[in-house]
């Protein structure tokens, strides 16, 4: 079975052809707004649709999408959708919030009004390849943030040209430190970038975001408060809805895991998660995670024969999660560590991301009862209630709703995900197992 998807047989159906981002930042939940602005990087914003993140007192707390005509103030029209959303969700603190959702999930420990709390050394690792424009943008945002100990590491993973080597080592020297990968892979690239540093905590980000300034901090802060804590995950929403594509991603969720702190822990298996841990994709993404270095190294580190660049074609981050989950530590979603993420831009684009999220799914499934047989029967007693649980999810989003625009909240579907996109998905499912056992023979194995 090949590797890559078919040609197009299709086409996107009717979207919006783009849309504005902004951050909308309000006093409280039904105060005022502090300040309007276009997301970090964007155009501004212009008469139409505009998709805006709501802050309460600068914490990410929603997503609205309001309709701007000639002559209305922006600000007016998303503030008062913004209390409307909020109203709904209601402005609970993160550890009540987490009560209601998962009452056996240990709230004291998502408490974020600790105070004292002291972020970890930690070093970024940014694995790249040929993109030295969108890297410059990424390191442009990581130096800029307000963690008090962290440095910066490159890893060019199999270059062609020396351009990221150039860029690393002139424009950001003494700031930035260059390492090289030869062997191709993201995993294998962020095991080279793990060794290389020296740190407590090991947060990973791609060339493609921008990071709020306050990501670091956030995505660290919870390790100081829980010693059980083995990766914390965090929020991600696009940087710019400019094409239909990017629209019809982020109205299916796109990277976000919503705005409802999680801690997953396996001693509590969460009742609303029939596979868990195998539902790796629902703790986060590897744009935006980061692990505790000894638990990582416990864990056994990325399976190298994972990850966009090998043949496995991604899953790399899931079968990450899954480890620490496993090795007995405890994984936290915390949407305060934000980053905004450029999606592709085309719908041949879309279809290659359909392919390959199938196809690291059952990669990383693969990867999983390869290296970890024991828990193969876990995975067998609870898959009755998984498949039915899952079928349930899929015919949630093959079915779609009409509507207009991005949804204000995600996972509302605003627009049908197109049954084309879902054929492409199973048989990159389909083409998941083989594609890790070529990656080992290949020479991902260690």
């Amino acid at each position: 079975m090949s590797s890559r998807p078919p040609h197009p047989q299709s086409h996107p159906p009717s979207l919006p052809s783009s849309l504005s981002v902004a951050e909308l930042d309000l006093a409280a939940p039904d105060g005022p707004a502090l300040s309007l602005r276009p997301a970090p990087g964007g155009p501004a914003l212009v008469p139409g649709d505009v998709y805006a993140l709501v802050r309460v007192e600068g914490r990410p707390a929603a997503t609205v999408l309001g309709a701007v005509a000639e002559g209305d103030d922006p600000a007016e029209v998303l503030t008062a959708l913004a209390r409307e959303r909020l109203a709904e969700t209601g402005p609970r603190a993160d550890a009540e919030r987490l009560a209601a959702a998962r009452p056996l999930a240990r709230p004291e420990l998502l408490d974020r009004n600790r105070k004292g709390l002291t972020p970890p050394r930690t070093a970024v690792i940014v694995a790249t390849r040929e993109r030295p424009e969108q890297l410059a943008r990424a390191l442009d945002s990581l130096l800029a943030q307000d963690h008090p100990d962290h440095e910066l590491i490159v890893v060019d993973n199999a270059p062609r040209t020396t351009d990221t080597h150039d860029l690393v080592t002139k424009k950001y020297a003494g700031r930035v430190r260059y390492v090289r990968e030869d062997t191709p892979g993201l995993a294998v690239a962020h095991n080279t970038g793990a060794a290389a540093a020296d740190a407590t905590v090991l947060a990973f980000t791609d060339d493609d975001v921008i990071a709020d300034p306050h990501w670091l901090t956030a995505l660290t802060e919870p390790f100081a408060a829980d010693p059980g804590l083995g990766c914390v995950t965090g929020l991600i929403l696009p940087a710019r809805l400019s094409t239909p594509a990017q629209i019809l991603l982020e109205s299916h969720g796109g990277f976000a895991k919503g705005f409802a702190p999680r801690l997953y822990d396996p001693a509590e298996p969460p009742a609303d998660e029939p596979l868990f841990p195998f539902t790796a994709g629902s703790f986060g993404s590897g744009a935006n995670m980061a692990f505790r270095a000894a638990a990582l190294r416990r864990a056994g580190g990325f399976d190298p024969a994972t990850g966009t660049g090998t043949p496995a074609r991604g899953g790399d981050d899931l079968y990450a999660f899954v480890a620490v989950l496993s090795a007995g530590f405890r994984l936290r979603y915390t949407p305060e560590a934000l980053v905004w993420h450029h999606h592709r831009e085309t719908w041949q684009d879309v279809r290659n991301q359909a392919y390959g999220y199938g196809a690291g799914l059952t990669a990383y499934l693969t990867a999983t009862l390869v290296r970890r047989p024991r828990m193969l029967p876990a995975l067998l007693t609870r898959l009755p209630r998984g498949l039915a649980h899952a079928r349930t999810m899929t015919a949630r989003r093959g079915g779609g709703h009409e509507g207009q625009g991005v949804p204000g909240e995600h996972g509302t579907h605003h627009h049908p995900w197109p049954r084309s996109l879902s054929r492409l998905e199973r048989r990159g499912m389909l083409y998941g197992p083989i594609g890790y056992l070529k990656a080992r023979t290949q020479g991902g194995k260690r």
